[in-house]
């Protein structure tokens, strides 16, 4: 299912008082708009679908099942869903044809995004993160549903630093009054799915498959890196795990005591012996008391940015500017309205500034320097030819289109979006340069960090980056 250039004449319908504006994200099947509701200073998400021709029952059948489940679910961990509402293409309709989910915004972004990676979090915030996780997973295993896409991408914060699990378009029922089928689709991300998914064809269970995900996502919490390429036998990495070499090298050996045991047993190959969430609820690692979460979200998000701080990476999204312009759009007033300017979203820096004004922005992938704008995409995209990425520059709109495959060879792609900037500097001077935001569509938020980061350090850019003093 691709998703379809609309036509000029067509316009996008207002959803329960919801206005589609900017694109803010885009996978393989949909788009996502951020959505703005004037009347009750709101924004939200909003995902597409375009419907054509191309369109098979199948995947009609699948959006159905997405908009039912999702609809259903009701967890403080999980995505709100708002509403929604199916444009036929009739050949009648003024508006696009397309399957329309509104759904809560995570409004201060993904998670991933704000880990350093090769670094990870400290144990303490992967405990009180990943507990929020298995609070979701058990909440929709208790009503019969598996999510099957486990991933980074997929899992989002909101104002207050609480996790949101996000995007069930993979998701099945596997069992319903009280009883429990076997699934037969091969869904998700090599680097997330479990072995019977990968190296079998025979039908698996639900539960399994979810806890081998949030093993990954564990992982990646500890380390700022996935474990493997795939769990199979042509990724190396896979085979020393399965061999048991890779536990004395890095950054395995820095995951240790019970987070190692509790890792261990949810990365169990046979998925009949693999642990399941009721017993990773009664884990010693799991049940153990948070002392962060007793200390609010100020800590959460003095916790979390603390990798990015010893990287140098988070005085680079924000150097002590002082910006001299006043304006700001009705759509920034919204997001700073959504966001509460909580203590959370302000730790971790979430209102940038800009040649507008304040402006809430959920990506850390962003940087200031003291060259033309011009001159700055010049310098970018010297350094995306060098790394043998795909890219498609608009230079009247200061504007670069980049995707490729990360280090586990799997696809991403974004926006690097640059604008100009005035501000005072230290002594007072009038200054005036370039700020330049990378916004990841689709792949892994931390390997998007990486190529931000690469972009950021390369010796065309580098002596341009202003930091903070």
């Amino acid at each position: 299912m691709a998703v379809a250039p609309e036509p000029q004449t067509l316009k996008y319908p207002k959803i329960r008082g919801f206005e589609l504006q900017e694109v803010i994200g885009e996978g393989g099947f949909s788009k996502v708009f951020r959505a703005y509701d004037y009347s009750i200073s709101m924004v939200a998400a909003c995902k597409v679908v375009a419907l054509n021709s191309s369109v098979t029952q199948s995947q009609r059948k699948d959006l159905h099942k997405e908009i039912k489940v999702h609809s259903q679910l009701r967890h403080k961990n999980i995505l709100d869903f708002y509403g929604s509402l199916v444009i036929e293409d009739d050949g009648k309709s003024e508006y696009v044809p397309a399957v329309y989910m509104v759904l809560e915004l995570a409004s201060a972004g993904d998670l991933f995004d704000k880990i350093a990676p090769d670094y990870g979090v400290d144990e303490h915030l992967a405990h009180y993160f990943f507990n929020q996780l298995i609070d979701a997973l058990c909440f929709i295993h208790g009503i019969g549903v598996c999510h099957r896409d486990l991933k980074p991408e997929n899992v989002l914060l909101d104002a207050h630093g609480q996790l949101k699990l996000s995007d069930f378009g993979l998701c099945s029922v596997y069992r319903h009054k009280g009883s429990e089928r076997h699934l037969t689709e091969r869904c998700g991300s090599l680097p997330y799915i479990a072995p019977e998914l990968c190296n079998s064809k025979k039908p698996y269970r639900g539960e399994p498959i979810d806890v081998w995900g949030a093993g990954v996502i564990l992982f990646t919490l500890l380390v700022g890196n996935t474990p493997w390429d795939e769990p199979s036998s042509s990724s190396p990495e896979y085979v020393a795990y399965l061999s048991g070499k890779i536990f004395t090298m890095s950054p395995w050996d820095r995951i240790t005591g019970n987070a190692l045991a509790l890792l261990l047993d949810m990365l169990t190959v046979d998925p009949a012996e693999r642990i399941t969430l009721e017993q990773i609820v009664a884990h010693p690692w799991c049940m153990r008391p948070s002392q962060i979460a007793r200390e609010g979200p100020q800590a959460v998000a003095e916790a979390l940015s603390s990798s990015l701080r010893r990287t140098g990476d988070l005085e680079l999204a924000e150097p002590n500017l002082v910006d001299l312009s006043d304006h700001r759009r009705d759509e920034d007033q919204i997001m700073m309205t959504a966001t509460n300017h909580t203590q959370f979203s302000k730790s971790l820096l979430l209102f940038s500034q800009t040649q507008n004004g304040p402006r809430v922005e959920t990506s850390l992938t962003r940087f200031y320097t003291n060259a033309d704008p011009r001159d700055l995409l010049r310098f970018i995209t010297q350094v995306v030819e060098r790394l043998g990425l795909k890219y498609r520059s608009k230079h009247d709109q200061n504007l670069m289109r980049v995707g490729g495959l990360d280090r586990r060879k799997e696809p991403f792609k974004g926006n690097i979006e640059i604008e100009y900037f005035k501000w005072e500097g230290p002594d007072h001077t009038v200054l005036e340069g370039s700020r330049c935001v990378m916004k990841r569509d689709k792949g892994n938020p931390t390997e998007w960090r990486r190529l931000w980061k690469d972009i950021v350090s390369a010796p065309e850019v580098d002596p341009y980056v202003l930091r903070k003093r």
